[in-house]
């Protein structure tokens, strides 16, 4: 691989760029075109062939799709250009959010046949919580079935009216090898050959008159964005191209501005016009500004200036490790200078650390360099305590930079190791795969005796549990996990007797109890009152009756789940001077609670999640027949765009593996959220299903 030179970049000259868009809109494909047209790189790969710079994992050469974010970067003008080339499928979606995070500016694409879609709608949101400019590239606009003006139209109706055009192609469909440029009023029209060469001309006559009004429309745009301008423009009926320039910069800084450029970056078709733009409009690390953070010893929240000079702190968004790569932290350097040998603080574990080798990073090539300033990105190896979301800053500037919010999980699964005596392995590696991918959360449901896993998609999990086997050597089967179910009652007991009382050779056990079993509000949780007068049960033995009221609700009644939202009041019971002993007053609890809780119409509660869904219109009614047929409650429904929102409750047991029935029902452009809402009754035909497996596992158990 041929490299871009190793120079080191005043602050002003950086870009950073996340490459962003719905899967298959070609990010891959525009990040090898571009590394091809700037030097960095002698023959163009393909996504097909498992050649691409940034797609080297061994999965993503597998599968034919990003899994990873990529760091590259190369040389345009002078400027370094830093590229995150980010996965387009939903399962990957957290690489998106901490690429995002230190980006200055994201470049989405668009598919010129299908427009926006659901993927596209996701990113533009990030976009906007992070306050992103966002540049727009048209792409694939060499296949046959390519319109321009419906996709930028139905971008204009997602996006709103500052999608402005910069672009428009001459002949979109297949033989597209023309590009009418409206901010600088040129025709570029290229070779079809990849080289990505072309000729500049005239606009041709007969779209003269549309480029003209194109012109003008944007000229209009850039002098309203600012008041200073469109006094200007009001005056003049026209901008000196340097405040053009200038205010063109300002406008796409503060998002008032979203620029459409037109491409086939298959063909390396546009790519030189979106480099020039880049450099000259999107903003460098100075020019977005001072970044937010936390001072560590006042809780204050600061600003930390981008300043080269200034005391060296970095924030690490991304960790990878992998057998041929190592263990690699990529970071964004916020403030002053990374050099190898550097002694930071981790402000997030009070840790020190030591820097190794600093590294510039195109794909997996990794070259080492002597230095990293404020600005720029670049990652280190064999970090000891240091993992994503960590800000390692110097001693004397005590801050912590925002961390990156990651999505909820959208599917859980339980594993189950195909060979006994892993388990040590599996938790450790578990927890390691953790720490690269954030949006990977492993809990251990010690009640149901499983450990957990959730992440973004059935894909997402399959992958994870792949490098589980590769680098940790254990196989484990994905399984169906149990459901936490609670147990509860609907009626109150006023008196539930129970007598423990056992008589062998020598010393026997008594001990006697009346409890009252009464309901509480969901969620309120148990409640155990004494209400013994005159010592008929002794004080010492009351908590040893609690303890076993305890042991009979965690242990469950009904099918073996905890039982919760219930009050226990005893309040008479009888005790034996020799014999009686807390166990004896312990089981003598439990079983009065069981007696009971059996009388006071004891019910199943299952948990209830909130389901949101986005989907394209045609497939409503697909989609809200299968919640209906998951008991599933619709609680209504908004209309995004071209995109429905469906708001549903849907108990946890129907939404096993739902992120793959919805991604077949919309041909992958359904997506959704859940979030954990509340316990509810489950239907009665339900429960006994559920109490009729209990029973069944238990008697096989025995």
């Amino acid at each position: 691989m041929a490299h871009a030179p190793s120079k080191e970049y005043p602050i002003e000259k950086i870009r950073n760029i996340a490459l962003i868009g719905h899967g298959g809109s070609g990010k891959t494909t525009l990040t090898e075109a571009i590394l091809f047209t700037t030097g960095t790189v002698n023959r163009l790969g393909k996504v097909d062939d498992g050649s691409t710079v940034s797609d080297y994992h061994p999965d993503e050469i597998e599968r034919k799709i990003s899994i990873n974010a990529s760091l590259l970067h190369c040389d345009w003008q002078g400027h370094k250009i830093n590229l995150l080339d980010t996965p387009g499928y939903s399962d990957f979606t957290g690489e998106v959010v901490c690429s995002l995070k230190v980006a200055d500016a994201a470049v989405m694409l668009i598919k010129a046949v299908e427009g926006p879609e659901v993927g596209s709608e996701i990113v533009w949101n990030y976009c906007k919580e992070n306050e992103l400019p966002v540049l727009f590239i048209v792409n694939k606009l060499d296949n046959e079935n390519a319109d321009f003006e419906k996709s930028t139209s139905r971008m204009r109706e997602r996006f709103g009216n500052d999608v402005t055009l910069f672009q428009f192609p001459l002949n979109p469909g297949f033989p597209f090898d023309s590009i009418v440029d409206v901010l600088r009023m040129k025709m570029y029209k290229y070779e079809r050959d990849g080289s990505g060469k072309y000729t500049e001309a005239d606009i041709p006559v007969e779209v003269k008159s549309k480029a003209e009004a194109l012109h003008e429309e944007l000229v209009e745009k850039i002098a309203e964005s600012d008041e200073k301008l469109l006094d200007k423009f009001v005056e003049a009926g026209t901008l000196p191209e340097e405040e053009l320039t200038r205010g063109l910069k300002d406008a796409i800084n503060s998002r008032k501005m979203f620029p459409v450029f037109c491409a086939s970056s298959s063909l390396n078709i546009g790519v030189s016009p979106l480099l020039d733009s880049i450099v000259a409009s999107v903003p460098s690390p100075k020019e977005r500004g001072a970044i937010p953070a936390t001072n560590k010893d006042t809780k204050a929240e600061v600003s930390v200036a981008p300043n080269p000079a200034g005391q060296p702190a970095l924030f690490v968004f991304k960790t990878v490790s992998e057998q041929h790569v190592g263990e690699l932290s990529f970071f964004r350097v916020y403030s002053g200078t990374v050099t190898a040998g550097l002694d930071l603080v981790n402000q997030s574990n009070a840790k020190h650390e030591r820097l190794g080798q600093v590294f510039l990073m195109n794909g997996k090539e990794r070259r080492e360099i002597g230095k990293i300033p404020a600005g720029d990105i670049g990652a280190v190896v064999k970090l000891k305590d240091t993992h994503t979301n960590n800000t390692l800053a110097s001693k004397s500037l005590p801050i912590a930079f925002n961390p990156i919010n990651f999505p909820d999980p959208v599917i859980r699964m339980a594993i189950a190791p195909k060979s006994k005596g892993d388990e040590d392995k599996i938790g450790t590696g578990l927890h390691s795969l953790h720490e690269e991918d954030p949006t990977f959360v492993v809990q251990v449901e010690g009640k149901l005796s499983q450990t957990v896993i959730s992440g973004q998609g059935e894909l997402h999990l399959l992958v994870v549990t792949k490098r589980l086997k590769e680098k940790y050597g254990v196989d484990v089967d994905l399984i169906e996990p149990k459901i936490p179910y609670r147990e509860t009652i609907k009626a109150s007991i006023a008196d539930s007797e129970y007598k423990h009382k056992k008589q062998t050779g020598g010393r026997g056990q008594f001990g006697h109890v009346h409890l009252k079993i009464e309901p509480k509000p969901r969620g309120e949780g148990f409640e155990f009152v004494d209400a013994i007068v005159g010592g008929v049960v002794p004080g010492r033995f009351v908590p040893a009756v609690e303890k076993g009221v305890v042991d009979a609700m965690n242990k469950g009644v009904l099918a073996g789940c905890e039982v919760v939202d219930v009050r226990v009041t005893l309040f008479d019971g009888s005790y034996h001077t020799v014999d009686s002993d807390e166990l004896s007053f312990k089981l003598a609890g439990s079983q009065a609670f069981r007696k009971g809780f059996l009388e006071a119409k004891p019910v199943l509660l299952e948990p209830i999640y909130e389901l949101q869904v986005m989907v394209p219109e045609e497939y409503m009614g697909d989609v809200m027949g299968d919640i209906s047929g998951r008991r599933g409650k619709i609680l209504g429904m908004e209309t995004e765009g071209s995109f429905q929102r469906i708001n549903a409750l849907v108990p946890m047991a129907e939404l096993h593996k739902y992120s793959t029935v919805l991604r077949s029902m919309t041909q992958g452009r359904g997506i959704f959220r859940t979030k954990y809402s509340h316990y509810d009754e489950i239907p009665r035909d339900q429960a006994e299903k559920v109490i009729a497996a209990y029973e069944k596992a238990r008697a096989e158990g025995e």
